[in-house]
């Protein structure tokens, strides 16, 4: 199994033989001219690593403009976004899609729990930072505003981006968190929610993995379960979702990709946002396990669920039929 934080499991890859001024200078053509030439768009913008797009958005500003108010001038519905979504840096991209989640009636609590139980502490410090640098308003803030109670407990403590990152484990500390849980939960009346929020959301993945296997010597069950008996809400949810993606988060995320697929009408916040951010990182790694938990391929699913320039955009990104 690849590492969880290193990207070499993405579909995208640097482009060989790149010059963001030719790429720039072709896009402004797709763009400007009678009729949007969405092929020629569709080809530079998925072909290309993000680090590749951020300089071509470069060339392109020096020379014509800014690029993704173009592309939203030219381009409409999924398929724009889409497409403004490959030209955003990854960290602002992330920290959009956080403030989208609590913006107006409602929180998508879904949204919020996958974003900031999938990214590394590195990539949360940045996505901290950019969301103060495009909203002037701390992440922390408005996560306090928007949530409330042991939910908004563990989500503040994500979002400070203080997981332990180290690929080390310590077995006595293993024993010794799962003693912890153990009485925090099933050896005791009522729970200790925040030694919960405490282990789940600070102890690095690997460390985790091993704290859950001792939890289930000395409570003869599994983490899963005991989370939840004792716990419930949105704050059950998130536990549950960091368990999944200690696991495997592959998997989690295509049993996302999956629910934004299946049913009336597709989720395509989600769907972009998994597409876009994994890309680089681990969409091999997603691919095999929808393949493995649904009997058919991400491919197949896009396909017959998506259509016209967003379906083409989207089937690029995936890479491949399983």
């Amino acid at each position: 199994m690849a590492s969880i934080w290193v990207g070499h499991r993405g579909t995208v890859r640097d482009y060989p033989d790149f010059s963001p001024s030719v790429d720039a200078e072709a896009i402004q053509k797709a763009i400007r001219g009678i009729g949007t030439d969405e092929k020629m768009l569709i080809s530079i913008l998925t072909e290309r690593s993000n680090a590749q797009r951020q300089l071509i958005v470069k060339e392109y500003q020096a020379a014509y403009g800014k690029l993704k108010d173009d592309l939203k001038g030219d381009l409409s519905g999924h398929f724009e976004h889409l497409m403004v979504a490959l030209v955003t840096p990854p960290a602002v991209f992330d920290a959009k899609q956080l403030k989208k989640s609590m913006k107006g009636a409602g929180t998508n609590e879904d949204a919020l729990i996958e974003i900031l139980t999938t990214r590394t502490s590195r990539q949360m410090k940045d996505i901290s930072q950019a969301y103060y640098t495009v909203y002037k308003k701390s992440l922390g803030d408005d996560i306090s505003s928007e949530t409330s109670g042991d939910f908004r407990k563990a989500l503040l403590t994500l979002a400070d981006g203080r997981r332990d990152e180290s690929l080390k484990v310590d077995e006595h500390l293993a024993k010794q968190d799962a003693q912890i849980l153990y009485k925090a939960g099933e050896n005791r009346w009522g729970t200790d929610e925040d030694k919960f929020t405490e282990i789940l959301c600070l102890r690095s993945f690997p460390q985790l993995k091993l704290t859950f296997d001792e939890y289930r010597n000395i409570s003869q069950k599994d983490i899963v379960d005991s989370i939840k008996g004792e716990l419930s809400g949105h704050f059950e949810d998130l536990l549950l979702a960091i368990v999944n993606c200690v696991r495997n988060t592959p998997a989690f995320l295509a049993e996302r990709l999956h629910r934004a697929l299946k049913g009336i009408g597709t989720d395509e916040f989600t769907l972009n946002r998994i597409m876009v951010s994994r890309s680089e990182i681990d969409l091999l790694d997603i691919r095999t396990e929808f393949k493995k938990h649904y009997g058919y391929s991400l491919y197949s699913a896009i396909k017959s669920d998506t259509s016209g320039d967003y379906e083409i955009t989207l089937l690029k990104i995936c890479g491949g039929d399983d």
